[in-house]
């Protein structure tokens, strides 16, 4: 599995399968907006400070989080769709 650097995490991005109120579902290609929720996978060692000293970062493999719209890089590994992103681009935890 892939390690991110420093105050880095890689999240497995979530597909949201939309229904119509009709009950007609949606493929994910017709949905027009990135997905802003995923679950992490993995997490980097923390960011160094100024004087030397590591700040661990507050989120933790497995948690559900919300991240800004565009941000990190998206790539696919194992046939699976992955974000690294910064922590400071994560805005929740849920």
């Amino acid at each position: 599995m892939l390690k991110p650097l420093a105050d880095h995490i890689v999240v497995e991005l979530t597909v949201k399968e939309e229904k119509t109120s009709s009950g007609i579902y949606l493929p994910d290609t017709a949905s027009k907006e990135k997905p802003q929720t995923g679950k992490v996978v993995a997490v980097g060692s923390g960011k160094v400070l100024d004087n030397g000293t590591r700040v661990a970062t507050e989120v933790k493999a497995g948690d559900e989080v919300v991240f800004a719209k565009y941000s990190g890089t998206e790539f696919k590994y194992d046939g699976k769709d992955y974000l690294i992103l910064s922590e400071r681009d994560v805005l929740a935890v849920l």
